[in-house]
């Protein structure tokens, strides 16, 4: 430290405390509005400056020593409260803030005492243009990485690496600031330019790790969303297919009864005519598709997966209460129904695949209530079935579906959850229905 007057020492203070808050404030937003974040963060800077000065007047050699880390320790916890990040994103940055606070800190020190023989006033104007010049880097480079980068972080990190972060920078930084180590050699330079790249390539590090991490995962998403409209489009083409092959033998039947009733006028027998226009009702009535509900759309996807699991010997139960009309585009809401039945059949395939006790069904319910879509799905699932961040893992859902349907239910505010209920798997979501789109 360069010591110095109570006044001096105060701006010092004031400068360094600006700084971090300034930095701070830079990558995380505040969970008050503009007005109230600038009072809290007024008040606070007063009473940890009037503190910092007091216990320079009273201890200069201990105050000297710890006084900027405790000036800091106490910035995090204040940071973390008035934060709107989660507590491990607050964290990163924290350590970032205070690896940034020990470059305007470290350098206004060794610029004044390099070259301007301890001048204070070099130290100060040096923190303030070290200041300047990291917001404006943040400000035009960081700002946006950090915020999209700050998502993948919340979803991703974890205790180990931020342990392990923090206790390396604390490290690195607190030999840094050592103040029993004063004479200034080219040795002593190498340790601090050394340290300083040690713990930036560490932050830098971190960063792309989680970077890459979020980057893949959104590559996964999206490798899920074509794998969906793979599954989609086949089923779609059955659909297809079978309307072709129930036209041609609507056709070819046609033909074949107009010959027998034609027969039966020829012949002038009423009695066997009507006894075989009955037959063919019921057996019309036999081979007719089954409607499930009003809305083409959902009847059609809904019949050719329910066909599917019953040639896999799976039990179906279906409750479906809407009308022919939604104002939810089709595609959104197939999108949910598709990934949700396709999931509910494979967990059962892996069902009879481990046991062939158990019986298999899938519930599948829908109904309008207001504004409100609500959608249930329950099936069988192996017991061992695991949820991860309140999402099943993707080893039990065949790896398709779930981000989809999340994404889709997101789009609308819907509230979703799933669950292992002792072997039945739980899949609810309520969103609402929009007025108008």
């Amino acid at each position: 430290m360069l010591g110095g007057s109570v006044p001096i020492a105060f701006i010092r203070f004031a400068i360094s405390l600006a700084g971090v808050i300034f930095l701070f404030s830079r990558m995380s937003e505040s969970r008050f509005d503009r007005k109230k974040t600038v009072v809290c963060y007024g008040v606070f800077s007063v009473v940890v400056l009037i503190l910092a000065s007091v216990w320079y007047v009273a201890d200069w050699e201990s105050c000297v020593r710890i006084v900027a880390f405790a000036m800091y320790m106490c910035f995090a916890v204040f940071a973390m409260i008035m934060s709107s990040d989660s507590v491990y994103l607050s964290i990163y940055k924290l350590a970032l803030t205070f690896y940034l606070m020990a470059v305007f800190l470290i350098g206004g020190l060794e610029v004044a005492v390099i070259f301007f023989d301890r001048n204070v006033w070099a130290d100060i104007v040096t923190r303030v243009i070290l200041i300047l010049l990291m917001t404006f880097f943040i400000e035009k480079k960081l700002k946006s990485s950090i915020k999209g980068f700050g998502d993948y972080v919340e979803k991703e990190v974890d205790k180990f690496s931020v342990a392990a972060m923090i206790i390396s920078i604390l490290f690195g930084i607190g030999f840094i600031l050592n103040p029993n180590i004063r004479e200034v050699t080219p040795y002593r330079l190498y340790q601090i330019v050394t340290n300083f790249v040690l713990t930036g390539t560490l932050q830098l590090l971190v960063f792309r790790f989680y970077l890459h991490i979020g980057k893949e995962k959104e590559h996964e998403k999206e490798n899920q969303l074509i794998q969906m409209n793979h599954r989609l489009l086949e089923r779609q083409l059955e659909i297809l297919e079978e309307s072709v092959e129930s036209g041609r033998r609507i056709r070819h039947d046609v033909r074949h009864h107009n010959a027998v009733i034609a027969e039966y006028v020829r012949r002038e027998q009423k009695e066997e005519l009507l006894q075989y226009l009955k037959e063919y009702d019921k057996e019309t009535a036999q081979g007719m598709a089954e409607v499930i509900c009003a809305n083409t759309a959902v009847n059609n996807i809904l019949s050719a997966y329910t066909r599917k699991a019953r040639n896999e010997q799976i039990k179906v139960k279906l409750e479906i209460e809407i009308g022919r009309k939604l104002t939810i585009p089709n595609i959104d809401l197939v999108a949910i129904l598709a990934n949700a039945y396709e999931n509910a059949i494979y967990a059962c395939k892996e069902v009879k695949k481990h046991s062939d006790e158990r019986e298999c069904i899938i519930h599948f319910m829908i109904k309008k209530r207001k504004n409100k879509l609500i959608i249930f799905c329950s099936n069988t699932c192996r017991m061992e079935t695991e949820l991860k961040n309140g999402q099943p893992k993707t080893e039990f859902t065949g790896g398709i579906g779930v981000s989809s349907i999340i994404k889709t239910a997101e789009k609308y505010d819907g509230e979703y959850d799933f669950k292992n209920d002792n072997g039945v798997f739980v899949f609810r979501l309520i969103m609402n229905i929009p007025s108008d789109l």
